[in-house]
């Protein structure tokens, strides 16, 4: 019995150590407070010239507009650069290089219809037969029609005419007047 009152007591004796401990350092004050404490009774305020709010800059604040930039927030790449200013030389520049000619006009197309071709007599050339309305005209290759044209090539599918004005050539081709009535 007097080794269990002897235990009682030893847990007795470290329970009130435990609690003297406690007690000490809830009480004093910690260290950081202590620091601040000094911090605050050196501070000594900045001088200011005006201390009255500028509203004119909260304004303009205020009033600001965003824009965003062209980077995304969400991605670790960087946008591409700015493109570089291109030089496009002038004239009288020493590396100017002017524009090709513009591309001919289209071809002439012949205002009469070329509806069939046949010969008149064997060894005689190739005859293009040619419609304006109810006007027939019975061609030869190199013949000139209606004073602008001249007939070129006659052929089973299309005829080769040059215009005489501006030499440019042009083909008509053969167009089906479908069954006769």
């Amino acid at each position: 019995m007097k080794k269990k009152r002897n235990a009682e007591i030893a847990i007795l004796v470290t329970l009130i150590l435990a609690g003297a401990l406690m007690w000490y350092y809830y009480i004093r004050p910690p260290a950081q407070a202590a620091r601040a404490q000094t911090i605050a009774a050196s501070y000594k305020p900045m001088r200011v010239e005006n201390p009255q709010i500028h509203w004119e800059r909260l304004e303009e604040a205020q009033n600001t507009e965003y824009k965003p930039s062209p980077r995304d927030i969400f991605s670790r790449d960087l946008p591409p650069p700015p493109p570089k200013p291109v030089h496009v030389p002038a004239p009288g520049d020493n590396d100017y290089v002017a524009p090709p000619p513009p591309p001919p006009p289209p071809p002439p197309q012949l205002p009469l219809k070329y509806f069939g071709e046949g010969q008149a007599q064997a060894g005689a050339g190739r005859r293009a037969f040619l419609s304006d309305g109810d006007a027939v005209f019975i061609v030869a290759e190199g013949d000139v029609v209606l004073g602008r044209y001249r007939i070129i090539k006659i052929n089973h599918t299309n005829l080769e005419f040059e215009e005489i004005s501006s030499g440019r050539h042009s083909t008509a081709r053969l167009e089906d007047q479908g069954p006769p009535i």
